[in-house]
């Protein structure tokens, strides 16, 4: 029997499942891949963190099951954190929720407040789960510009003028995955006094809140006073201290949106293995050494990566924040698209990166670069590169497959 379901269809088909076909084909053939596609720590989880999820995990009474909006002492600590790094005061019983990583979250979010034909305002590019919860959840994109600043205010103007419905809410990400752009509190306060006035919900993805290289630490919008009336935040202790496939994240703010967020999950999750949540607290409430660590190793691996690809004649923006580099594709190969320049990278170079069409149509002039190979690895994949570029000055005409 063959069906094609609704929310399936209305999915667009998943470009990186090319890129990753091709690298598994190499890879089973004897290639050596430097694999700078995915934004996934190789880097372990610190031991102290480790520890106290064993330890935890000894208790028999921790096997049972959890709470979907986390237990308190995982909810106390990420208020007693939010106090700390912004200085702003949560209740952890009706302004914080524990989540399944901050991409659960999203989508389950976007389930909650979405009704279809909704219209959701997201930025393009952006990390894929932004645009597709809402999706899903059977609503409306209408997408802005990505760069905090006039344009994108000018837009949001726009989209309450011309959009039918008005928007519900408006998605907004930095240090921002995959463009690696950084927002100030000023840009902040322009926008939650526009959506205050609207009465529009902000949705603000934080997840790289820690890693940061150049300047002030960025800021949280729930610094802004009156944000907690339209907002709501999420962060992930994925990146923060090397964890992605513990699966633990948070929403905190807006406590219309964390209600409403805690009762879909009430129907879906009994919440992450009570010693993760035993161990996330003892992460986000002991020593922050770890941190520091984690950035300065982002730090040097992204010096290596942008001058390493400078030297090869590949001008790359350094980013200030994030795992990433979003880079133009050169010039002589702007007109293969990401995709198919992705492609010859990792034919011709033995180099995975993740072709900027997967976030979005407004993405496909780049490819994002993930630091996640140590340096020694990140050297020979822009000597590797470097070649590539000196052998092929005249590059190949678009071609398909």
């Amino acid at each position: 029997m063959e069906t094609e379901f609704h929310r399936i269809k209305r999915l667009a088909p998943y470009v990186f499942a090319e890129v990753n076909a091709m690298k598994a084909r190499a890879r089973a053939a004897g290639d050596d891949i430097i694999d700078l596609g995915m934004g996934n720590p190789d880097q372990p989880t610190p031991q102290h963190i480790v520890d106290k999820l064993v330890e935890a995990a000894r208790n028999p009474k921790a096997h049972r099951y959890s709470m979907s909006r986390g237990i308190p002492g995982l909810r106390k600590a990420l208020s007693n954190y939010y106090g700390r790094r912004f200085g702003v005061d949560l209740d952890p019983e009706s302004e914080v929720v524990v989540t399944l990583g901050s991409k659960e979250g999203l989508a389950n979010l976007a389930q909650a407040i979405t009704s279809p034909g909704d219209v959701l305002l997201v930025p393009n590019p952006s990390y894929p789960i932004h645009p597709y919860g809402f999706i899903i959840a059977g609503g409306s994109c209408r997408y802005v510009p990505v760069a905090p600043g006039k344009e994108l205010l000018e837009a949001l103007d726009r989209a309450v003028k011309h959009s039918v419905p008005k928007p519900v809410a408006l998605v907004l990400n930095y240090p921002s995955n995959p463009t690696a752009l950084i927002a100030d509190l000023d840009f902040y306060g322009q926008v939650v006094d526009f959506c205050r006035h609207h009465g529009i919900y902000i949705l603000s993805d934080l997840a790289y809140a820690e890693i940061y290289f150049d300047g002030n630490p960025p800021p949280s919008i729930l610094q802004v006073p009156g944000a907690k009336d339209v907002a709501i935040e999420f962060t992930s202790m994925s990146k923060t201290y090397n964890m992605p496939g513990w699966r633990i994240g948070f929403a905190a703010g807006n406590k219309t949106l964390i209600h409403a967020l805690s009762r879909i999950k009430s129907y879906l999750d009994y919440g992450a293995f009570t010693p993760i949540q035993v161990a996330a607290s003892a992460a986000l409430n002991g020593p922050q050494d770890c941190v520091e660590e984690i950035r300065q190793l982002y730090k040097a691996r992204r010096d290596v990566m942008i001058e390493g690809l400078a030297q090869a004649g590949w001008d790359v923006p350094s980013p200030p924040a994030t795992m990433f580099a979003w880079a133009p594709i050169p010039p002589a190969y702007a007109h293969l698209g990401s995709l198919e320049f992705s492609k010859l990278l990792l034919r011709e170079a033995n180099v995975a990166v993740a072709p900027g069409i997967g976030f979005g149509e407004y993405g496909d002039g780049h490819v994002r670069i993930a630091l996640v190979e140590n340096r020694h690895r990140i050297r020979q994949a822009v000597r590797n590169i470097k070649a590539f570029l000196a052998a092929n000055p005249t590059p190949p005409e678009q071609k398909q497959g």
